[in-house]
């Protein structure tokens, strides 16, 4: 089970290099129901992802660079290109920041993955997060890769 919640970054936190990140590279093959492919760094991954918004079923299989290579030409859509900043907000949680490039260049998004809805709910984002789009199917990368920004 997948529990987080999603905001609109406006501007980046300064010293972003400090942080561990991720080169990403995601396609998808299915949007209803979710089928993703994605490289980040040198692992790749085939993922299962049901419906909601902040909490959803999540499934995630190893996949060879072969396999990857090979569906990567079946996505439909644009292929997604991201760095990803992991940022540590507490002993527990950690903010995903996202920094997309190529179609979604200047897209800024951050997720944030909880343990329980309980805590998803109570959470306060830091003063640098701007709106709240966890409740919006507009910013899943899966929505994204068919209909870019629009």
């Amino acid at each position: 089970m997948e529990i987080e919640r999603k905001y609109l970054i406006n501007s980046l936190p300064e010293r972003l290099e400090q942080y561990e990140s991720k080169q990403i590279e995601q396609g998808y093959l299915c949007t209803n129901p979710v089928v993703r492919i994605r490289r980040s760094n040198e692992n790749y991954i085939l993922t299962y992802k049901g419906e909601g918004l902040m909490v959803r079923e999540e499934y995630n299989l190893p996949l060879t660079k072969e396999g990857y290579e090979h569906m990567r030409g079946k996505v439909d859509g644009i292929l997604i290109k991201k760095t990803r900043y992991l940022i540590p907000l507490t002993d527990r949680l950690t903010i995903e920041l996202d920094v997309f490039s190529n179609e979604l260049e200047g897209l800024l998004l951050a997720e944030v993955e909880f343990e329980t809805e309980e805590e998803a709910n109570s959470f306060i984002p830091p003063a640098w997060f701007g709106e709240d789009v966890t409740f919006s199917d507009k910013y899943h990368n899966s929505t994204l890769s068919k209909s870019g920004l629009s």
